[in-house]
């Protein structure tokens, strides 16, 4: 059903909201790993991989929920989901401000990404059936700003709770910012219907999409090519991003002798530079139509951002603007995967291909954060991690080539 009015757009701000607040929860360990009070308390001092797998871990749960779990959206109600999601994020990560042991937070890591993992096809399936196709871009962008507005604002609100009260200060800090969202989630859905169901399946007042159904439309889906192509390229897309999530501040830190305090504003500039691409695209996009296009654009503009950035040794300022570039060339693919996604599949299936685009990205793009932390170990700074994302970018936008004339 599609909204009409200024009002339905008041639906992906509440999902922007919920996306910043997931993305404070996934990058706040990415602060943490550079804190000596919190690898002191876990007994990792000084060991990068094992720091790495706190993210790879998170992620390869993340992706795995996605992908198995995503599909309740279909013959459930995604608004059910998300709710029970926020009440799941704010127990995990209050119980996390207590953890005393590595395995004990590496174990809530896996759990949270348990409970977050549908976030972003639960998303993607309430724009599609809410907006028309020729606004879908945009209307995913306005969540999708989560992505860069998070990190941005996560960061150095992350760094701040972590100087001025300590590391389990920023994981209760998280849990109660869910409390408002929450409310405001509640109260923006509770008059949007989101089914697909067919005016007599209301009239009769199902509540859940026949299995029957969703396993033909599902069969369908797995036989389609160009689905699994997007997949591919989502995998190379995720893994730039969290390969920047989980070692830019450390990288500044680290690498290029920033002060703790400026690489909180530093690591913004490239998030900020994201939400600009974001923005941009999305409306070219909606304006041109060219999806496919515009999605192996963004990888092909971040694969070359990081080549210049490996180029600049002299200057930090000329480095993050090489980076901010990158990020912002990734930004312009983000609204767009989304939207190319809902032309080359079926409503009846949304969440399905979008729990197992975002599965599939999310459990390849685990390896990312361990892989580079691995490479950090092994040649003592991070040249080889950034050569590494740079090949799976300019990878990731080669295979959407055969896609751009379609789509």
């Amino acid at each position: 059903m599609q909204h009409a009015g200024i009002k339905r757009w008041a639906i992906p701000f509440a999902l922007l909201c919920c996306v910043i607040l997931s993305f404070f929860d996934k990058i706040s360990i990415a602060v943490l790993l550079s804190s000596p009070a919190f690898q002191g308390a876990l007994g990792v001092e000084g060991e990068s991989t094992k720091l790495g797998f706190l993210m790879t871990g998170f992620l390869l749960s993340y992706g795995f929920s996605s992908m198995f779990l995503g599909f309740l959206s279909d013959i459930i109600s995604p608004k059910k989901c998300l709710y029970a999601m926020l009440v799941l994020t704010a127990v995990i990560m209050t119980i996390m401000g207590f953890a005393e042991s590595y395995a004990q937070m590496l174990t809530l890591r896996i759990v949270l990404g348990i409970a977050e993992g549908p976030m972003f096809a639960i998303a993607y399936t309430i724009v599609k059936r809410t907006f028309a196709p020729r606004e879908q871009a945009r209307a995913t962008m306005l969540w999708l700003l989560g992505t860069p507005i998070g990190a941005s604002i996560g960061f150095p609100f992350t760094i701040y709770i972590l100087d001025n009260f300590g590391w389990r200060a920023t994981f209760f800090a998280m849990a109660l910012l869910t409390i408002p969202l929450l409310m405001l989630v509640v109260w923006v859905f509770r008059k949007v219907d989101v089914s697909t169901k067919s005016p007599l399946q209301k009239a009769r007042g199902d509540k859940h999409v026949p299995l029957s159904s969703h396993r033909q439309s599902t069969r369908e889906l797995f036989g389609n090519l160009s689905f699994w192509a997007i997949c591919v390229f989502n995998i190379a897309f995720l893994a730039y991003l969290w390969g920047l999530n989980s070692w830019l501040p450390t990288y500044l830190v680290e690498d290029k002798g920033i002060d703790l305090d400026s690489a909180g504003i530093f690591s913004s500039l490239p998030f900020i530079a994201m939400l600009v691409g974001e923005v941009v695209g999305a409306f070219v996009s909606d304006r041109f139509d060219k999806r496919a296009l515009m999605c192996a654009f963004s990888l092909f503009g971040a694969g070359l951002g990081l080549l210049l950035v490996l180029s600049i040794d002299a200057s930090n300022i000329a480095m993050i603007s090489a980076m901010s570039f990158s990020a912002m060339c990734w930004g312009v693919g983000a609204p767009n995967i989304f939207a190319l996604l809902a032309k080359a599949t079926p409503a009846k299936v949304s969440a399905t291909a979008g729990g197992i685009l975002n599965g599939f990205g999310n459990f390849s793009g685990a390896l990312t954060p361990v892989i580079i932390g691995a490479l950090i170990a092994s040649t003592g700074n991070m040249t080889a991690g950034l050569l590494f994302m740079a090949v799976l970018a300019f990878a990731g936008g080669a295979v959407l080539l055969p896609l751009v004339r379609r789509y």
